[in-house]
């Protein structure tokens, strides 16, 4: 059932449906700070992604942005030269490297004997790009198969990235994630320390905000934005709007923005 059309009881439902899906891991000290990004599709969470980074950058702390979205339009948005950005080859299509790491090809009939927990802690030294000084990118992409939750080389990489990713010390990494709810729980399954929830001033999208904050609130996230992108004149409706369910939303700080 497609989550923008459904009622607010079948949000719920589905909202728990990806909850329960998602493993209880081990929370972890670091002195890094992780920061995932998650909205509707086309409320501008790549752009907001690129500006945070390149304010961090800027500001003095080393950064590692991080595209999750299969349409890979952080390399763009953070500046990188078309023909650079074009040629950039995601994680999830480096062919070699997972079989690396993982001991069998992805296609050559591996059935399920890989590595469960690969070392990847040479990932962002050989596919990190240097977008500038203290900022650089890794594309991890997404494994386009039809089963998502698939027993596969690729996918357990990818997992294994996030969580080297997450382990990371001393940097602040910006996770820009695909639009919807499933893919975001999927993201921060092993935790982040921040999640940036972005809407458009409009009805529906303040819905999916709303649900994305529960669903970030029974992830544990403790610190939770609210951005509310392409507003002009809309700002006091979207207040009324979130006094609405004050419950939900109580203290939870609330941004404006005209990107």
């Amino acid at each position: 059932m497609p989550f923008t059309t459904a009622s607010e009881e079948e949000r719920d439902l589905i909202v728990k449906e990806v909850l329960a899906k998602i493993p209880q891991v081990e929370e972890k000290v670091e002195s890094g700070v992780r920061i995932v990004v998650t909205g509707k599709g086309g409320v501008g969470k790549t752009v907001i992604s690129a500006v945070l980074a390149h304010l961090l950058a800027d500001a003095g702390f080393n950064v590692l942005a991080v595209d999750e979205d299969p349409q890979m339009n952080l390399p763009f948005a953070l500046g990188l030269p078309f023909d650079e950005a074009e040629a950039i080859v995601p994680l999830n299509r480096q062919l070699d490297y997972i079989e690396e790491k993982t001991g069998v090809r992805p296609g050559s009939g591996w059935g399920l004997f890989f590595k469960l927990n690969p070392d990847v802690s040479d990932v962002v030294e050989r596919f990190g790009i240097r977008v500038k000084d203290r900022l650089n990118l890794l594309v991890m992409g997404t494994v386009m198969q039809p089963s998502i939750g698939c027993a596969c080389p690729e996918n357990d990489l990818l997992q294994a990235v996030v969580n080297y990713i997450n382990l990371r010390k001393g940097e602040f990494i910006i996770m820009d994630t695909e639009a919807g709810l499933e893919h975001f729980g999927r993201a921060i399954a092993k935790g982040f320390h921040h999640a940036i929830i972005i809407s458009e001033p409009t009805f529906n999208s303040i819905y999916v905000m709303r649900q994305a904050v529960k669903l970030a609130k029974g992830l544990g996230i403790r610190n939770i934005h609210l951005v509310f992108n392409k507003v002009r004149d809309e700002e006091e409706k979207v207040r009324q709007f979130l006094s609405k369910f004050e419950a939900e939303f109580s203290g939870l700080p609330v941004y404006f923005f005209a990107l």
